[in-house]
């Protein structure tokens, strides 16, 4: 086997390595040497349960990526580094690939547990405070509101001269179009409906509709792992939230591109302080322009939106929705690869005394 099995790994800012069946190194690049403080002469050939404390967790995900021959991915993997070094947290992700035998390639991507965790209460935190703000805010415009459309409903009936009725319905448009929008921020307030959902009907459901409203120009790639259990949640609110962000993805390309939908088993997620051996891990991904640097750490936020014509509540309902189902929302993006990663706990992997 060459040094380099698959072109452009050593160009990677991410660590990877090529492990065999049996967990062997076969090959690491300059980013796994630097994140492991080790040289690829140290590594390869070596047994990596033996070069890491805490890899052996890796053998189950390794086994079952060569065996359903799917990706796996792995969370809040804490590896032991030599004597008088710091520990690393990691997720990593294990991929089978094609070389004339059983291989898997494993990514790593560092963490700071402490900082994700607190980063994911304030995130809560500051999404509730939002929503009751928003939700005050609703209440109290709604009943003027009323008042305006039903005065210009009046002042019509009095007007001798049609044309000026012209200005009359302006008003009561924009009142319609201001009622609609307070009864969607609004909306959020309703509690879940619990009960068995398949996600992959979900998925199926917001590609027709998708397709339906952007029949040309939009490719839908599925990418599924059909042997996920079913999801305790409302269905029809994740279809929302899904739909929400898929709809953003569409119109930032401008209604030409290629989105992926990808579910995957994750396991060992803490979400909403609970720990969970097992989680559903589903990924919206699309190849259009980006996040606008100008709102990355505002796009949840209400009303915030990249476009002029948007209203900006679809991320915000989605982050809403899926918060309901005691999951997160993530995102990366750069110009040609946006992700959005829903999380979602499996209610019936949680661990014994997880957030107790």
């Amino acid at each position: 086997m060459s040094a380099t099995p698959l072109p452009g790994l050593e160009h990677l800012s991410t660590a990877v390595m090529l492990l065999d069946g049996n967990m062997r190194v076969k090959y690491a690049n300059p980013a796994a040497e630097n994140l492991f403080a080790l040289s690829s002469r140290n590594l390869i050939g070596q047994s990596f349960p033996q070069t890491l404390q805490g890899a052996a967790r890796l053998d189950g995900a390794i086994s079952q990526a060569l065996r359903e021959n799917a990706s796996v991915i792995e969370h809040d993997l804490i590896l032991g580094m030599l004597p008088g070094q710091a520990v690393l947290h990691l997720n990593c992700s294990v991929t089978p690939v094609e070389l004339g035998g059983s291989f898997v390639l494993v990514e790593f991507h560092q963490i700071d547990q402490q900082l994700k965790i607190a980063r994911e209460e304030r995130l809560l935190d500051q999404s509730e405070a939002t929503r009751a703000l928003i939700r005050n805010l609703a209440h109290e415009i709604k009943n003027p509101l009323g008042g305006i459309r039903g005065a210009a409903q009046l002042l019509e009936r009095e007007l001798e001269q049609p044309e000026l009725r012209e200005y009359t319905q302006v008003v009561m448009k924009e009142a319609d179009r201001l009622q609609l929008l307070m009864d969607r921020l609004l909306t959020p307030h309703r509690l879940p409906q619990f009960g068995e959902v398949n996600i992959h009907e979900v998925l199926e459901r917001v590609r027709s509709l998708v397709l339906a409203e952007t029949p040309k120009g939009i490719v839908i790639v599925r990418d599924y792992d059909f042997s996920l259990p079913l999801l305790n949640g409302d269905k029809e609110q994740l279809i929302q939230a899904v739909l929400n962000i898929v709809r953003n993805a569409v119109q930032a390309m401008l209604g030409k591109g290629r989105i992926t939908l990808r579910t995957r088993a994750t396991r060992q997620v803490t979400l909403a302080k609970k720990r969970y051996r097992l989680a559903l891990a589903l990924q919206i991904m699309d190849d259009g322009p980006g996040i606008p640097d100008t709102i990355r750490d505002k796009i949840f936020f209400p009303l915030v939106s990249g476009r002029e014509d948007g209203h900006g509540l679809g991320l915000t309902l989605a982050q809403t929705f899926i918060n309901q189902h005691h999951g997160t929302i993530e995102y990366d993006s750069v110009p040609g690869n946006t992700c959005f990663t829903l999380l979602l706990p499996l209610q019936n992997h949680l661990e014994n005394g997880a957030g107790q």
